[in-house]
């Protein structure tokens, strides 16, 4: 389906909270990148009038709708509805669902939010999470005697980001910035220096993404903050503590959050 706008907007259609729909799309969305993809998640939708109302949304804006309903009649209410409507969709859940039933000749359950349930594994995941939000950036530098992972690096090196993914395997991360006019807490000392991981980036490619950040901002470009001899300064710096330290150290130059935070998994796995 063609749209008029440059954007493609997806629409992703849940009984549930629609995380694992916007997962999805997001992945396959950056096998197109740098084609901007719009996601818009239409969270607990329960009946047949939710379906209607989204699909009357798309219909009037455009864009394609990916659904990850299990209960049987939405999904059917959804393809029959958007079928007459002219709208493409992809059904995440049905077909898996389909060759589950087969091979285990056994029904689904079909109630919705069964992703989360409430176990020890879904409370640590909370616990950590948590852990991240309070430790990051080095608001508090008390979490980083407590952490399982501590991550440094400069500014714009994906520290907040990969510090939530981490979270998400259940594994406590402080984040602690490394900046030239600061020296780092003393804590980043006593702790074994294999629970601290240096994240390392290309000058280049560091200057790219906080001029964009900037732009974000709506703050001029040639700002301090991206200047190439700053960058190149900083950089240094962070090498400096990095080898003083002892730690392992992953360049995130050309790698996406999830690509460095599996190499960090496998490193945890390994024993540091």
């Amino acid at each position: 389906m063609t749209l008029p706008s440059p954007h493609m907007r997806v629409y992703v259609v849940s009984d549930s909270a629609g995380e694992t729909g916007e997962s999805v799309v997001r992945a396959a969305a950056m096998q197109f990148y740098p084609t901007p993809v719009d996601i818009v998640r239409a969270p607990f939708v329960h009946d047949a009038a939710g379906i209607d109302k989204v699909l009357a949304t798309v219909k009037a804006g455009g864009g394609i709708v990916v659904f990850t309903l299990v209960v049987p009649e939405l999904r059917q209410r959804l393809v029959e509805q958007a079928a007459r409507l002219g709208i493409a969709y992809v059904d995440l859940l049905g077909p898996v669902l389909a060759v589950l039933q087969q091979a285990m000749n056994k029904p689904p359950r079909n109630e919705p939010g069964n992703l989360h349930p409430l176990d020890e594994d879904y409370f640590k995941k909370v616990e950590a999470v948590e852990f991240a939000v309070k430790y990051d950036d080095g608001r508090d530098f008390s979490g980083i005697a407590k952490a399982d992972i501590v991550l440094l690096g400069v500014s714009r090196t994906s520290k907040t980001p990969l510090s939530m993914y981490l979270a998400h395997k259940k594994i406590k991360v402080a984040n602690v910035p490394l900046v030239p006019e600061m020296q780092p807490p003393e804590a980043i000392y006593s702790v074994p220096s294999h629970k601290i991981i240096g994240l390392r980036i290309d000058p280049a490619k560091l200057n790219l993404i906080r001029q964009e950040r900037l732009r974000t901002l709506g703050l001029a470009e040639n700002a301090t903050y991206a200047n190439v001899e700053r960058i190149k300064q900083e950089l240094q710096f962070a090498d400096k503590i990095m080898t003083r330290i002892g730690c392992v150290v992953f360049d995130v130059s050309n790698r996406a959050v999830e690509e460095t935070a599996s190499l960090i998994l496998d490193y945890i796995e390994l024993g540091g």
